[in-house]
Protein backbone atom coordinates (compact mmCIF):
# COMPACT_ATOMS: atom_id res chain seq x y z
CA UNK A 1 0.00 0.00 0.00
CA UNK A 2 1.53 3.45 -0.85
CA UNK A 3 2.01 6.16 2.10
CA UNK A 4 -0.39 9.07 2.40
CA UNK A 5 2.02 10.80 3.75
CA UNK A 6 1.90 14.43 2.99
CA UNK A 7 4.93 16.82 2.80
CA UNK A 8 4.23 20.48 2.75
CA UNK A 9 6.20 23.23 1.17
CA UNK A 10 7.14 26.88 1.13
CA UNK A 11 9.48 28.36 -1.33
CA UNK A 12 11.11 31.70 -0.09
CA UNK A 13 13.65 33.47 -1.38
CA UNK A 14 16.08 33.39 0.99
CA UNK A 15 14.60 29.65 3.46
CA UNK A 16 12.92 26.66 2.31
CA UNK A 17 10.57 25.26 4.66
CA UNK A 18 9.16 21.78 4.76
CA UNK A 19 6.64 20.22 7.27
CA UNK A 20 5.88 16.52 7.13
CA UNK A 21 2.67 14.91 7.71
CA UNK A 22 2.42 10.88 8.60
CA UNK A 23 -0.16 8.91 7.09
CA UNK A 24 -2.36 9.42 9.89
CA UNK A 25 -2.37 13.32 9.92
CA UNK A 26 0.49 13.48 12.66
CA UNK A 27 3.06 16.31 12.20
CA UNK A 28 6.37 14.46 12.91
CA UNK A 29 8.83 17.00 11.24
CA UNK A 30 9.10 20.48 10.27
CA UNK A 31 12.55 21.93 8.83
CA UNK A 32 14.06 25.01 7.32
CA UNK A 33 17.02 25.60 5.61
CA UNK A 34 18.65 28.62 3.96
CA UNK A 35 17.73 28.70 0.27
CA UNK A 36 19.19 32.34 -1.24
CA UNK A 37 16.95 31.70 -4.24
CA UNK A 38 18.57 34.78 -6.09
CA UNK A 39 22.03 33.48 -6.69
CA UNK A 40 20.51 30.52 -8.47
CA UNK A 41 18.17 27.93 -8.63
CA UNK A 42 20.48 25.34 -7.53
CA UNK A 43 20.10 26.25 -4.17
CA UNK A 44 16.51 25.06 -4.50
CA UNK A 45 17.80 21.57 -5.70
CA UNK A 46 20.46 21.21 -3.24
CA UNK A 47 17.95 22.56 -0.44
CA UNK A 48 14.86 20.07 -1.13
CA UNK A 49 17.60 17.20 -1.80
CA UNK A 50 18.44 17.98 2.04
CA UNK A 51 15.07 18.02 3.20
CA UNK A 52 14.25 14.42 1.71
CA UNK A 53 17.34 13.11 2.92
CA UNK A 54 15.93 14.16 6.50
CA UNK A 55 12.74 12.52 6.04
CA UNK A 56 12.53 8.68 6.25
CA UNK A 57 8.77 8.12 4.59
CA UNK A 58 7.73 7.98 1.23
CA UNK A 59 5.45 11.02 0.48
CA UNK A 60 2.42 10.63 -1.63
CA UNK A 61 1.95 14.28 -2.01
CA UNK A 62 3.33 17.15 -1.78
CA UNK A 63 1.68 20.93 -1.49
CA UNK A 64 3.70 23.70 -2.63
CA UNK A 65 3.28 27.45 -2.08
CA UNK A 66 5.59 30.29 -2.49
CA UNK A 67 6.65 33.78 -2.60
CA UNK A 68 10.42 32.84 -4.11
CA UNK A 69 9.32 34.27 -7.43
CA UNK A 70 10.00 37.49 -6.56
CA UNK A 71 13.58 37.29 -6.28
CA UNK A 72 15.61 39.71 -9.18
CA UNK A 73 16.99 35.67 -10.79
CA UNK A 74 13.67 36.08 -12.69
CA UNK A 75 12.31 38.69 -15.07
CA UNK A 76 9.09 38.77 -13.83
CA UNK A 77 6.87 36.99 -10.95
CA UNK A 78 4.93 34.63 -13.33
CA UNK A 79 8.50 33.32 -15.11
CA UNK A 80 9.48 32.78 -11.56
CA UNK A 81 6.22 30.70 -10.40
CA UNK A 82 6.64 28.54 -13.48
CA UNK A 83 10.49 28.03 -12.80
CA UNK A 84 10.15 26.98 -9.42
CA UNK A 85 7.29 24.86 -10.23
CA UNK A 86 9.39 23.10 -12.96
CA UNK A 87 12.07 22.34 -10.29
CA UNK A 88 9.74 21.33 -7.73
CA UNK A 89 8.61 18.90 -10.44
CA UNK A 90 11.99 17.70 -11.52
CA UNK A 91 13.10 17.04 -8.00
CA UNK A 92 9.75 14.91 -6.38
CA UNK A 93 8.41 13.56 -9.43
CA UNK A 94 6.89 10.80 -9.84
CA UNK A 95 5.20 11.78 -6.18
CA UNK A 96 2.07 13.81 -6.97
CA UNK A 97 2.56 17.48 -6.69
CA UNK A 98 -0.40 20.10 -5.85
CA UNK A 99 0.49 24.31 -5.95
CA UNK A 100 -1.31 26.18 -3.62
CA UNK A 101 -4.08 28.80 -5.60
CA UNK A 102 -5.66 29.87 -2.98
CA UNK A 103 -9.74 29.33 -3.89
CA UNK A 104 -8.74 27.79 -6.81
CA UNK A 105 -7.29 25.21 -4.43
CA UNK A 106 -4.37 22.82 -5.12
CA UNK A 107 -2.91 22.94 -9.32
CA UNK A 108 -0.98 20.49 -11.12
CA UNK A 109 2.18 21.61 -12.09
CA UNK A 110 0.89 21.64 -15.84
CA UNK A 111 -1.95 24.00 -14.80
CA UNK A 112 0.49 26.87 -12.68
CA UNK A 113 1.51 28.62 -16.44
CA UNK A 114 -1.99 29.72 -17.51
CA UNK A 115 -2.82 30.30 -13.19
CA UNK A 116 0.70 31.40 -11.76
CA UNK A 117 -0.55 34.83 -10.76
CA UNK A 118 -2.71 33.40 -8.18
CA UNK A 119 -0.06 30.86 -7.13
CA UNK A 120 2.11 33.57 -6.80
CA UNK A 121 3.17 34.66 -3.06
CA UNK A 122 0.36 32.92 -1.74
CA UNK A 123 2.00 31.63 1.25
CA UNK A 124 0.14 33.93 3.43
CA UNK A 125 -3.43 33.00 2.42
CA UNK A 126 -2.54 29.18 3.03
CA UNK A 127 -1.79 30.06 6.89
CA UNK A 128 -4.66 32.43 7.23
CA UNK A 129 -7.12 29.72 5.58
CA UNK A 130 -5.49 27.43 8.20
CA UNK A 131 -5.96 29.86 10.80
CA UNK A 132 -9.60 30.77 10.41
CA UNK A 133 -10.36 26.84 10.15
CA UNK A 134 -9.55 26.62 14.08
CA UNK A 135 -10.29 29.76 16.07
CA UNK A 136 -13.23 31.67 15.62
CA UNK A 137 -11.75 35.04 15.45
CA UNK A 138 -8.53 36.63 15.25
CA UNK A 139 -5.82 39.08 14.31
CA UNK A 140 -3.17 36.73 12.66
CA UNK A 141 0.34 38.52 12.94
CA UNK A 142 3.51 36.57 10.68
CA UNK A 143 6.70 38.02 11.45
CA UNK A 144 9.43 36.38 9.76
CA UNK A 145 12.67 37.10 8.79
CA UNK A 146 12.13 39.30 5.66
CA UNK A 147 8.11 40.33 5.84
CA UNK A 148 5.35 40.20 8.55
CA UNK A 149 1.86 39.11 7.79
CA UNK A 150 -1.18 40.67 9.56
CA UNK A 151 -4.63 39.13 8.30
CA UNK A 152 -8.11 39.33 9.83
CA UNK A 153 -9.80 35.87 10.52
CA UNK A 154 -13.07 35.46 11.13
CA UNK A 155 -16.12 32.69 11.47
CA UNK A 156 -14.03 30.45 9.10
CA UNK A 157 -13.04 33.21 6.36
CA UNK A 158 -9.82 35.55 5.91
CA UNK A 159 -10.85 39.08 5.56
CA UNK A 160 -7.76 40.64 3.93
CA UNK A 161 -8.63 43.60 1.59
CA UNK A 162 -5.60 42.73 -0.76
CA UNK A 163 -5.09 39.77 -2.53
CA UNK A 164 -1.79 40.10 -4.14
CA UNK A 165 1.49 41.90 -2.78
CA UNK A 166 0.69 45.00 -4.74
CA UNK A 167 -2.55 44.99 -3.17
CA UNK A 168 -1.61 44.17 0.47
CA UNK A 169 1.44 46.50 0.42
CA UNK A 170 -1.50 49.33 -0.05
CA UNK A 171 -3.43 47.44 2.33
CA UNK A 172 -0.59 47.19 5.15
CA UNK A 173 -1.53 43.65 5.67
CA UNK A 174 1.79 42.97 4.00
CA UNK A 175 4.63 45.20 6.45
CA UNK A 176 8.21 44.76 4.58
CA UNK A 177 9.99 44.33 7.54
CA UNK A 178 10.97 41.19 9.53
CA UNK A 179 13.32 40.14 12.58
CA UNK A 180 16.45 38.93 10.55
CA UNK A 181 17.41 40.36 7.27
CA UNK A 182 16.03 43.71 7.11
CA UNK A 183 18.78 46.55 6.91
CA UNK A 184 18.91 48.66 9.42
CA UNK A 185 18.38 51.82 7.12
CA UNK A 186 14.90 50.34 5.96
CA UNK A 187 13.63 51.43 9.76
CA UNK A 188 14.60 55.02 10.49
CA UNK A 189 17.11 57.68 9.01
CA UNK A 190 18.30 58.49 12.65
CA UNK A 191 19.29 57.24 16.07
CA UNK A 192 19.68 59.10 18.92
CA UNK A 193 23.12 58.17 20.91
CA UNK A 194 24.87 60.00 23.39
CA UNK A 195 22.58 62.91 23.89
CA UNK A 196 23.07 63.50 19.89
CA UNK A 197 20.51 62.59 16.95
CA UNK A 198 22.93 60.50 14.51
CA UNK A 199 22.11 59.79 11.07
CA UNK A 200 22.25 56.64 9.73
CA UNK A 201 24.34 54.78 6.95
CA UNK A 202 22.44 54.23 4.03
CA UNK A 203 24.89 51.20 3.54
CA UNK A 204 23.75 47.27 4.37
CA UNK A 205 26.32 47.23 7.32
CA UNK A 206 24.01 45.18 9.60
CA UNK A 207 20.81 43.76 9.76
CA UNK A 208 17.67 43.24 12.28
CA UNK A 209 19.16 40.58 13.43
CA UNK A 210 22.14 42.24 15.04
CA UNK A 211 19.44 44.05 16.89
CA UNK A 212 17.74 41.10 18.46
CA UNK A 213 21.12 39.14 19.22
CA UNK A 214 21.66 42.33 21.27
CA UNK A 215 19.04 42.95 23.07
CA UNK A 216 18.79 38.26 23.15
CA UNK A 217 15.76 38.10 21.75
CA UNK A 218 16.44 36.42 18.44
CA UNK A 219 15.98 32.54 18.59
CA UNK A 220 19.65 30.78 17.94
CA UNK A 221 17.71 29.24 14.84
CA UNK A 222 16.39 32.06 13.30
CA UNK A 223 19.41 33.66 11.31
CA UNK A 224 20.81 31.10 8.91
CA UNK A 225 21.84 33.45 6.07
CA UNK A 226 25.40 34.94 6.64
CA UNK A 227 25.73 38.19 8.47
CA UNK A 228 25.74 41.96 6.54
CA UNK A 229 29.44 41.40 6.94
CA UNK A 230 29.90 37.72 6.78
CA UNK A 231 31.38 37.75 9.77
CA UNK A 232 30.54 36.15 13.09
CA UNK A 233 27.19 36.07 15.21
CA UNK A 234 27.94 36.63 18.67
CA UNK A 235 27.17 39.68 20.81
CA UNK A 236 29.81 41.65 20.02
CA UNK A 237 30.18 40.82 16.43
CA UNK A 238 26.36 42.03 16.06
CA UNK A 239 27.46 45.25 18.42
CA UNK A 240 30.09 46.24 16.29
CA UNK A 241 27.59 46.24 12.80
CA UNK A 242 25.90 48.40 14.69
CA UNK A 243 28.27 50.39 15.38
CA UNK A 244 29.85 50.73 12.06
CA UNK A 245 26.07 51.94 11.15
CA UNK A 246 27.12 55.20 13.17
CA UNK A 247 30.38 55.87 11.64
CA UNK A 248 32.05 54.25 14.69
CA UNK A 249 33.55 51.62 16.02
CA UNK A 250 32.99 49.18 18.50
CA UNK A 251 35.45 50.27 21.08
CA UNK A 252 33.95 54.14 20.54
CA UNK A 253 31.13 53.28 23.29
CA UNK A 254 30.24 50.69 26.23
CA UNK A 255 28.68 47.53 25.39
CA UNK A 256 25.45 49.50 26.85
CA UNK A 257 25.52 52.01 24.44
CA UNK A 258 25.42 49.73 21.97
CA UNK A 259 22.42 47.62 23.83
CA UNK A 260 20.48 51.09 24.11
CA UNK A 261 20.85 51.58 20.30
CA UNK A 262 19.42 47.86 19.55
CA UNK A 263 16.44 48.66 22.06
CA UNK A 264 15.77 51.87 20.01
CA UNK A 265 15.34 49.89 17.13
CA UNK A 266 13.55 47.20 18.02
CA UNK A 267 11.16 49.78 19.63
CA UNK A 268 10.84 51.52 15.82
CA UNK A 269 9.85 48.08 14.35
CA UNK A 270 7.80 47.03 17.35
CA UNK A 271 5.65 50.49 16.40
CA UNK A 272 5.63 50.17 12.58
CA UNK A 273 4.21 46.68 13.25
CA UNK A 274 1.89 48.06 16.01
CA UNK A 275 0.04 50.83 13.71
CA UNK A 276 -0.33 47.68 10.63
CA UNK A 277 -2.44 46.03 13.84
CA UNK A 278 -4.23 49.21 15.00
CA UNK A 279 -5.27 49.86 11.27
CA UNK A 280 -6.52 46.41 10.64
CA UNK A 281 -8.65 46.26 13.61
CA UNK A 282 -9.79 49.81 13.05
CA UNK A 283 -11.91 48.25 10.36
CA UNK A 284 -14.16 46.79 13.28
CA UNK A 285 -14.60 43.46 12.21
CA UNK A 286 -12.90 41.52 14.93
CA UNK A 287 -14.66 41.44 18.44
CA UNK A 288 -13.10 43.10 21.75
CA UNK A 289 -12.04 39.56 22.96
CA UNK A 290 -10.12 38.08 19.51
CA UNK A 291 -7.05 36.36 19.45
CA UNK A 292 -4.02 37.85 18.18
CA UNK A 293 -2.27 34.81 17.03
CA UNK A 294 1.21 34.87 16.57
CA UNK A 295 3.71 32.74 14.11
CA UNK A 296 7.07 33.12 12.82
CA UNK A 297 10.54 33.56 14.10
CA UNK A 298 9.70 36.87 14.79
CA UNK A 299 6.27 35.75 17.49
CA UNK A 300 7.99 37.11 20.11
CA UNK A 301 7.19 40.71 19.27
CA UNK A 302 2.99 39.61 18.10
CA UNK A 303 3.16 38.90 22.15
CA UNK A 304 4.45 42.31 22.75
CA UNK A 305 2.08 43.69 20.37
CA UNK A 306 -1.05 41.40 22.16
CA UNK A 307 0.72 42.99 25.47
CA UNK A 308 0.13 46.40 23.87
CA UNK A 309 -3.52 45.83 22.61
CA UNK A 310 -4.19 44.52 25.65
CA UNK A 311 -5.51 41.40 23.69
CA UNK A 312 -4.75 37.41 24.93
CA UNK A 313 -1.94 35.66 22.60
CA UNK A 314 -2.08 32.33 21.50
CA UNK A 315 1.04 30.22 19.68
CA UNK A 316 0.49 29.22 16.29
CA UNK A 317 1.86 25.91 17.82
CA UNK A 318 -0.94 25.53 20.10
CA UNK A 319 -3.50 25.15 17.10
CA UNK A 320 -1.55 21.71 15.81
CA UNK A 321 -1.04 18.17 17.80
CA UNK A 322 2.51 18.69 18.10
CA UNK A 323 2.83 14.90 20.55
CA UNK A 324 4.38 12.84 17.66
CA UNK A 325 6.93 15.73 16.61
CA UNK A 326 10.56 14.79 15.85
CA UNK A 327 12.21 17.79 14.85
CA UNK A 328 11.59 21.56 14.23
CA UNK A 329 8.91 24.45 15.32
CA UNK A 330 5.71 24.20 13.78
CA UNK A 331 5.21 27.67 14.24
CA UNK A 332 8.64 28.81 12.54
CA UNK A 333 7.06 27.34 9.58
CA UNK A 334 3.64 28.29 9.75
CA UNK A 335 3.32 28.63 5.60
CA UNK A 336 4.50 25.01 5.39
CA UNK A 337 2.44 23.41 7.89
CA UNK A 338 -0.88 25.23 6.92
CA UNK A 339 -0.35 24.08 3.42
CA UNK A 340 -0.06 20.28 4.63
CA UNK A 341 -2.81 20.52 6.08
CA UNK A 342 -5.46 22.12 4.20
CA UNK A 343 -4.04 19.19 1.62
CA UNK A 344 -4.41 17.25 4.30
CA UNK A 345 -8.21 18.28 4.10
CA UNK A 346 -8.47 18.13 0.43
CA UNK A 347 -7.16 14.78 -0.09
Amino acid sequence: MPSSDIMGWDLGGAHLKAAHLDDRGKLRQVIQLPCPLWLGLDHLRQAVDGVMAAVSARIRYHAVTMTGELVDLFDSRVQGVQRLASVMEEKLAPAELGFYAGCDGFLQAHAVAGTAEKVSSSNWLASASFVAQCVPEALFVDIGSTTSDIVICKDGDVLARGDDDHQRLISGELVYTGVVRTSLMAETEKIPFRGEWVSLMAEHFATMADVYRVTGELPRHADQLPSADGGAKTLNASARRLARMLGLDLDAAPMEDWARVAAYLSELQLQRLMRACEFSLSRGLLGRNALLLGAGVGRFLVAKLADRLQRQYLDFSSLLDTGYLEVGDPADCTPAVAVAELARTRL
